[in-house]
């Protein structure tokens, strides 16, 4: 597996990257929110900013997994 391979949200960490589709960091994964006995992944909280901010990207914002990176689409 390469470090572009997509991989489950399950294994998804705190720290990861959260990048928008063009490549932009837009913050850091604080959390990840879903059920994984289900495998239903609601979405992923991230942290931004000098002043750390908490926002809620709800997966149907979330494009790809890829090891160490989460790719969201913009609103």
């Amino acid at each position: 597996m390469t470090e572009a391979d997509p991989v489950s949200w399950k294994v998804v960490e705190p720290g990861w990257k959260v990048l928008d589709e063009s490549g932009d960091e837009l913050g850091r994964v604080k959390e990840i929110t879903g059920d994984p006995e289900a495998d239903i992944f609601d979405g992923v909280e991230i942290t931004h900013g000098l002043l750390p901010k908490t926002e809620y990207v709800p997966s149907e914002r979330v494009v790809e997994i890829r090891r160490g990176e989460v790719i969201v689409r913009q609103t």
